[in-house]
């Protein structure tokens, strides 16, 4: 089988661990992958005093395919999200988010609604409050107001919905769910909900459903089966992709793509979690099976399958658990389970590896 080469983006906080216990299931498991390192985030900023310098992006733009671990973006103050960088400039405009609840007996014990969850969040990544059209007012040396503007357009409204309806018909599903706040939002919301209508007539084959988001976030605790592919906006998107991620178990075990017309991004929901950065603590299982997602686009079906096997199969042997999955085993009334460190966990999915191969 041919090596194929793709770009690493280790990120920074717990990004660089997760990511290196990713690449030794990649190993472990023979896949023909060869990575070249791209540092960006803290290290970036260390090394070249900015967080994305151009160079290296201009560098990553010769691999179609990145696997990222997760980049720290400051909260109230500081550089821009690189995160929101690196969608801009390679235009993966579609973030998608599946939530389908993981075949592990335990996870799903005191919830037994979150149990057989399939359902896939298509968030669009270029425009709305994410663009960062922002600037402060200030009145006699103070701030006395700050104020954001969130840009939709038709063109990249229509290239999401279709988007989510391609990939709906693709991979067999019924329905599309558009999700705004168009009665409160009336322009914004109102143009994103008209370009869904207008896109949703070529798709005959496919169920339509319009929801406000805060219905939505209700209805998704609630009956989360009932939903199926969601398409909304940036801010929504980033807000609601948590919340789905809360029903299959947490961001520990939730996997991401931002995909393009050329490039595509893998990385896990969570954050970089710069608390625990050192600590081997941090649940490994979302990067892990965002990988299995790249593995998948690139066509490696087999090598997903078996990588997934042996995590499940750790999983539901509870022998080296992270904190995350213990504290819902002990919520669940189980006591006597041990924590593990997300190395004795990786250890324990390569060993499983093994035994299916």
């Amino acid at each position: 089988m041919a090596t194929i080469k793709a770009a690493l983006i280790p990120g920074d906080g717990i990004g660089p661990e997760v990511t290196s216990l990713t690449l030794k299931v990649l190993e472990a498991a023979e896949v023909p992958l060869e990575f070249e390192v791209f540092e960006l985030g803290e290290p970036a900023i260390k090394k070249y005093n900015e967080p994305a310098p151009e160079e290296l992006l201009n560098e990553l733009k010769k691999y179609n395919v990145m696997l990222k671990g997760p980049l720290t973006t400051p909260i109230g103050t500081g550089y821009r999200s690189v995160n929101v960088v690196l969608r801009k400039v390679f235009d993966t405009y579609a973030v998608v988010r599946p939530a389908r609840s993981l075949p592990v007996s335990w996870l799903y014990h005191d919830v037994p609604r979150y149990s057989n969850i399939d359902l896939v969040l298509v968030r669009e990544a270029t425009e709305e409050f994410y663009a960062g059209i922002e600037h402060d007012i200030v009145a006699e040396g103070e701030r006395i107001a700050a104020e954001s503007i969130g840009v939709v357009t038709r063109k990249n409204s229509e290239r999401i919905i279709r988007f989510a309806f391609e990939y709906a018909k693709k991979n067999k599903r019924k329905k599309v769910t558009v999700v705004t706040k168009a009665n409160v939002l009336k322009l914004t919301g109102g143009l994103f909900l008209e370009v869904y209508r207008d896109v949703a007539k070529d798709y005959p084959e496919i169920e339509k459903e319009e929801m406000l988001v805060d219905n939505m976030a209700m209805q998704l605790v609630l009956r989360p089966k009932d939903y199926d592919v969601i398409v909304t906006t940036n801010l929504m998107g980033d807000i609601l992709s948590d919340l789905i991620s809360g029903l299959i178990g947490g961001l520990g075990v939730a996997p991401s793509s931002n995909i393009g017309d050329k490039y595509a991004i893998f990385e896990p929901v969570h954050g970089s979690a710069p608390k625990y950065t050192n600590q081997w603590k941090v649940n490994p299982t979302a990067q892990i099976l965002t990988a299995t997602s790249m593995l998948r686009f690139l066509g490696l079906n087999e090598k997903a399958e078996l990588i997934e096997k042996a995590v499940f199969k750790t999983l539901n042997e509870k022998k080296a658990l992270t904190y995350d999955m213990v504290r819902i085993l002990k919520n669940a009334g189980f006591s006597d389970i041990k924590e593990s460190s997300n190395r004795e966990f990786t250890e324990e999915v390569i060993k499983n590896i093994k035994q299916i191969i």
